[in-house]
């Protein structure tokens, strides 16, 4: 990794509207789960809400930017700025790795408190390969070759939730 100083880099920051065609909603409904969310630009903020269910296989509720190519390896985490309901949320990075020709999502829990904004810094050392809620000893996560990045809710708790993301960058 570069030890270099490195100014933080803006891979999200939400102003222009149509940042919203990169974000699609994966909810546990690719299982027959009942659980549902959606994406959308408000003010300049990502919004992440839904309802959580835990009945049919459900439990689960993600939203994921597709078509990133940000070469992070100058970098050595990635700070948010969010606000949200008190519940415990992922932040997915994912590179062009697979497992059992399932692509791996990079993973890492940060907690919100209601209604209060937080600049969190997660570091790519926190990540843990995961694939269907599955952890994995492998493989190492690239931070040159990031294609997608997301969030997820899967706290087991049932009802609706609300995440406001206000930007994403690397540093």
């Amino acid at each position: 990794m570069n030890t270099e100083p490195y100014e933080p880099l803006t891979l999200m920051d939400f102003s222009d509207p149509c940042s919203i065609t990169a974000w699609h909603p994966v909810n546990d409904s690719v299982m027959g789960g009942e659980s549902r969310s959606s994406p959308q630009i408000v003010d300049g903020r990502l919004i992440f809400a839904g309802r959580i269910a835990l009945t049919n296989n459900s439990g689960f509720a993600s939203i994921r930017a597709r078509k990133q190519h940000h070469d992070l390896s100058a970098a050595d985490s990635v700070l948010l700025r969010v606000r949200g309901d008190g519940r415990p949320y992922q932040f997915r990075l994912y590179t062009n790795a697979h497992y059992q020709g399932s692509r791996i999502a990079y993973a890492t829990t940060f907690e919100t408190i209601e209604n209060t904004w937080l600049e969190l810094r997660l570091h790519f050392s926190q990540l843990q390969a995961t694939v269907r809620g599955r952890k994995l000893s492998g493989p190492a996560f690239d931070p040159a070759g990031v294609e997608e990045m997301g969030f997820l809710l899967a706290d087991k708790r049932e009802g609706s939730f609300l995440l406001c993301v206000d930007w994403i960058k690397a540093i």
